[in-house]
């Protein structure tokens, strides 16, 4: 029978015995969710989404580490290896999120509606997102140490999280202002109010792309904000004490994240069309109402003549 024991020194890297049920159902389920995203990339040759099967890599590797770890507890290996890459993989999922929006607004050419220049957008979002990578990842060897060691990396990696938080945040105000921006001005490329264009382009599907983005961010958010609230009650706190939050409140949004995006997958904006000038709605109306005053001064001289 399993016992939780001390790593050394009387400190415990568990404060609990972790379920190897649990974790061995979640290591499947993200496992099959990371085979069916690099059957779709090679399929679609969408390379910007690659973060998301590394991270869900990250995870089949965490949880499957966690389910040997019930009879493990007195060992800091599997603790470092769990907790590392169950902690960082969903940053990863918002690398992909962050040039998803960066492709999006390329591809239906609407990059005079961004809050953000579209050339800067993604390296911005991603390099925050790389910059909270290595926090929290540093911070996460220090957890393991114990003592005074353990609660500097506990605070680090809180402020870590709360620039991941931030960074959502902006991404989302960004987005949000360009799907206004869209609302208002549409682009030629990216309507199907101009049927013979959208039949000879395609039209780029940025509502749907824009709506995927939301949800999926939704989720990250609402895990980021239940990592900052467990790691500031503690390590005698409720939610690092308990397993189930884990499951609840980081697992199961992950692995909803990889769902929504898989079944809704940007394959369409893998590639940023490249039209030459692009026209919005407005501008296009008033070409053509340029070209008509045009037309029929040209009429009334003939019929002058």
């Amino acid at each position: 029978m399993a016992v939780l024991e001390p790593y050394k020194g009387g400190y415990y890297l568990w404060k609990y015995l972790p379920s190897p049920e649990a974790a061995g159902a979640v290591t499947a389920l993200f496992a099959v969710l990371t085979a069916a995203y690099c059957w779709r990339i090679w399929r679609t040759r969408s390379w910007f989404c690659i973060p998301f099967p590394v991270g869900g890599l990250m995870s089949v590797i965490g949880y499957a580490t966690r389910a040997t770890a019930r009879e493990n507890t007195a060992k800091l290996m599997p603790y470092a290896i769990q907790n590392t890459m169950i902690l960082l993989a969903p940053v990863l999922f918002a690398a992909a999120i962050y040039m998803t929006l960066g492709r999006a607004i390329r591809s239906s050419g609407g990059e005079r509606h961004s809050l953000i220049r579209p050339a800067w957008l993604t390296k911005l979002f991603v390099s925050g997102d790389v910059l909270s990578l290595v926090v929290q990842g540093g911070a996460a060897g220090l957890m393991v140490a114990g003592g005074s060691q353990a609660k500097t990396g506990q605070n680090i990696i809180i402020g870590g999280l709360v620039l991941q938080v931030l960074i959502f945040g902006l991404f989302c105000a960004a987005a949000f202002v360009f799907h206004v921006r869209m609302r208002r001005d549409p682009i030629v490329m990216a309507t199907e109010r101009v049927p013979d264009i959208a039949a000879r382009r395609g039209v780029v599907p940025w509502r749907q792309t824009l709506r995927v983005l939301y949800v999926v961010s939704g989720l990250v958010m609402v895990r980021s904000v239940f990592r900052v609230v467990e790691f500031s009650m503690g390590q005698d706190g409720y939610l690092l004490s308990t397993e189930w939050p884990l499951y609840v409140f980081d697992s199961l949004p992950m692995l909803t994240v990889m769902a929504v995006f898989w079944w809704w997958f940007p394959s369409a904006i893998a590639k940023p069309a490249s039209w030459g000038e692009v026209t919005s709605l407005s501008d296009l109306n008033t070409i053509s109402r340029g070209g008509a005053e045009v037309a029929e001064r040209e009429r009334m001289h003939k019929e002058a003549v």
